[in-house]
């Protein structure tokens, strides 16, 4: 297959390049060529944000477009492509749907934008913003569009740090040193490797339905537990959980997500958001790692970051904050 790859540079884009190469498809990037390309990929060079004119000397069987957020670029993008690729493959997101209160299909309903016109991309209009783009490729591409609504991704090259803050934490520990985990250990937690994302997107790009898929592990597979079990066990440090009931962190003011990555108490408004129905997918032959391998290889690619790249400066508590906490319920 010939793949164009938009994006490409990074963390899920990164992992498809690396898989189509893998499985000996000729790949193409465009992208603004601030990451280097990887050997064996034709590099080109352009800003989906302006000029798009790099892209009109080639064909391809396929796009995957790793990096549209805007209805307006998206749009753009379909176009300069319609006589040059077969299938366009977009990378969502599960913040599309406009009720998080339960588990979600693909049938629910998507967000809408208050300001239609706005290309301001925030934590209230990403979601939103992705179902407008879906609904540009729907009307632009008809029976050539698959738009992939990802779960959490996470693994190796992660920049966000919601989950390698996890194994790092747990490998920073001390021989027998109390680590906190919110909630539960049997709340549930859903994500997809970018690695299993990567696969499964070649395979749609190849061969697959026009529409919407969910991706991401099936709903209630992993909960706290297991993740922490894995953190530990990667780690080695010996590290011991220690089970902080939500009420003590939402009392503290602790911030779900980012301040404690993964984190989202049970509110009622946000008890689907990690038990998203993507049996459609799993029929289609998505298939996710197990937790402990994830873990273990974001472990060993944060351990090989320098120094200076192995902080969170906006992700995970502080030592002293997790200390504090830890001490109110001991």
């Amino acid at each position: 297959m010939k793949l164009l790859v938009i994006g490409g540079g990074r963390f899920a884009g990164r992992a498809i390049v690396e898989a189509a190469l893998a499985e000996g498809h000729a790949v193409s990037t465009f992208n603004r060529g601030s990451q280097p390309a990887l050997p064996g990929v034709q590099a080109i060079i352009g800003d989906r944000r302006g000029d798009l004119s790099a892209l009109h000397a080639g064909r391809w069987d396929a796009v995957i477009d790793c990096c549209g957020y805007l209805p307006r670029e998206v749009a753009a993008m379909a176009d300069a492509l319609a006589h040059r690729v077969g299938r366009y493959v977009f990378l969502s997101s599960v913040s599309v749907y406009a009720d998080h209160s339960r588990p979600c299909d693909e049938s629910a309903a998507t967000g809408t934008l208050a300001d239609p016109a706005t290309e301001v991309v925030d934590g209230d209009t990403y979601g939103p913003l992705k179902a407008a783009c879906e609904a540009v490729l729907a009307a632009r591409l008809p029976g050539r569009h698959l738009s992939l609504r990802p779960t959490l991704i996470v693994g190796p090259h992660d920049p966000t740090g919601r989950f390698s803050w996890w194994p790092a934490r747990a490998a920073r520990a001390r021989a027998g040193e109390p680590m906190l985990w919110p909630g539960d250990p049997l709340g549930a937690l859903q994500w997809i490797d970018a690695r299993d994302l990567a696969r499964f997107a070649l395979a749609m790009a190849a061969q697959g339905p026009c529409g919407v898929l969910n991706v991401g592990s099936p709903a209630g597979r992993w909960r706290w537990g297991d993740l922490a079990d894995a953190c530990v066990a990667a780690a080695g440090t010996g590290a011991v959980p220690v089970w902080v009931p939500e009420s003590g962190l939402q009392a503290a003011g602790v911030q779900p997500w980012m301040e404690l990555p993964l984190w989202i108490p049970a509110d009622g408004a946000h008890d689907g958001f990690l038990k998203v129905d993507c049996r459609r997918a799993e029929a289609l032959g998505l298939q996710c790692r197990p937790v402990a391998a994830t873990v273990a290889d974001t472990l060993a690619w944060w351990r090989a970051l320098p120094p200076q790249a192995q902080a969170f400066p906006n992700t995970g508590l502080s030592p002293e904050r997790e200390q504090a906490l830890l001490a109110a319920v001991a």
